[in-house]
């Protein structure tokens, strides 16, 4: 196990796969273990991947402070990460809620920055769907085999109705681009450790449903053109929000473009950071 402490002192856990120069990974959820991420479809054959785990999520420790888990101040973690790893400057990845965090630390951090690659961000500050496109994305799914259980847990899920956790797990479905085997062993892997039940409100504490900050640094968004969870205008936001953003959407995956369309993602994020 490999530790470090946050900048309150908390103790964050981190795992490190390949060699090169690092490529920070901070994952989503919120509250997320960042085991899910795997390898992300092999970018450690090119990279140092460091793949965090956040305050009070997987084996991190929850801090005492429980505001402390919002994600701008989770930038300091960030910060604390790149100083114990000794390097001048991070390549940084987040995934849909971890976007958040990613996008405000480049922003606070510019300097330390060398790119930003979001993958299926849920906004640029705060969660931004579009509840017309995400309405679209699910309905064109209603000829597959699973469509009816998931619509009607999500229509329970709307109205408070049932047990969350699964009805949940019932419109799962709806956030991958096909809902095979592959997609089922990704989406119910019983070994990430759960997320605490409060973490949600905790992390979108300080939400700015009117923007985030610019990003210097080039950054790289990528969405998945059946996303289901978040659809891809969270995406447009963020690449329209940072000034040397450039845009990809990977039409047939989902909310997870690494395990649904590996070999693609990789070349696409592999060729965004060996840029010069």
């Amino acid at each position: 196990m490999t530790i470090f402490h946050g900048y309150d002192g908390t103790a964050l856990h981190y795992e490190r796969f390949g060699d090169g120069a690092p490529l920070v990974a901070v994952p989503g959820g919120p509250g997320m273990d960042s085991r899910y991420l795997g390898t992300l479809g092999g970018l450690d054959a090119h990279r140092r991947l460091i793949r965090l785990d956040p305050r009070g999520c997987g084996r991190s420790a929850a801090p005492v402070d429980r505001a402390s888990c919002a994600f701008g101040a989770q930038a300091a973690d960030v910060e604390a990460l790149r100083e114990h790893l000794g390097a001048e400057r991070v390549d940084l990845l987040g995934h849909s809620a971890g976007a958040l965090t990613a996008q405000r630390y480049a922003a606070e951090f510019p300097h330390r920055v060398r790119s930003l690659v979001l993958v299926t961000p849920v906004g640029r500050a705060a969660r931004e769907p579009d509840r017309a496109e995400l309405a679209a994305i699910r309905a064109a799914r209603s000829a597959e085999p699973w469509y009816p259980d998931a619509a009607e847990a999500d229509v329970l899920l709307a109205g408070g109705a049932g047990d969350p956790a699964e009805l949940v797990r019932r419109i799962t479905p709806f956030f991958w681009g096909r809902w095979d085997g592959t997609a089922r062993a990704a989406a119910f892997d019983p070994e990430p450790v759960p997320a605490a039940p409060w973490m949600r409100d905790a992390f979108y504490a300080g939400s700015d449903e009117a923007g985030g900050r610019p990003v210097p640094a080039p950054v790289l968004v990528v969405a998945g053109g059946r996303d289901g969870m978040i659809g891809t205008a969270p995406a447009r936001l963020a690449a329209a929000l940072h000034p040397r953003a450039r845009l990809a959407v990977l039409p047939e995956v989902g909310h997870r473009p690494w395990v649904e369309a590996p070999v693609e993602f990789t070349a696409l994020v592999r060729e965004f950071l060996d840029q010069p």
